[in-house]
């Protein structure tokens, strides 16, 4: 299986158990910065961290930056549900990454 992709994940996504479930494997990550998004007062249930753009460049969200495959991404769309959208943004370090935002559509 190639790992193409980058993903940043911020929230369940870093937890070994959920990647167990959703992958049938653990991921290996390094810690990684989004700037200029923030952690949302709201979130999914109450309990699912969701974050937002932010206008101001001081704001960040601290993560971990994780190679996956596309059907990995795939397999994570189906986890993420409807409520979340995937969209790519780039770390500090300069790395196009996916990550999932709310879906408002």
């Amino acid at each position: 299986m190639r790992y193409t992709q980058y993903l940043f994940a911020y929230g369940t996504l870093q937890n070994k158990e959920v990647q167990q479930v959703i992958l049938n494997r653990t991921l290996y990550g390094k810690i990684a910065v989004l700037v200029g998004y923030r952690m949302s007062k709201k979130k999914v249930h109450g309990k699912y961290p969701l974050i937002e753009p932010s206008s101001m460049q001081s704001d960040i969200v601290e993560g971990m930056l994780f190679k996956v495959s596309n059907f990995e991404l795939h397999e994570i769309d189906q986890y993420e549900t409807s409520v979340y959208k995937r969209i790519q943004v780039m770390v500090k370090s300069g790395i196009k990454a996916w990550t999932y935002v709310e879906n408002f559509d």
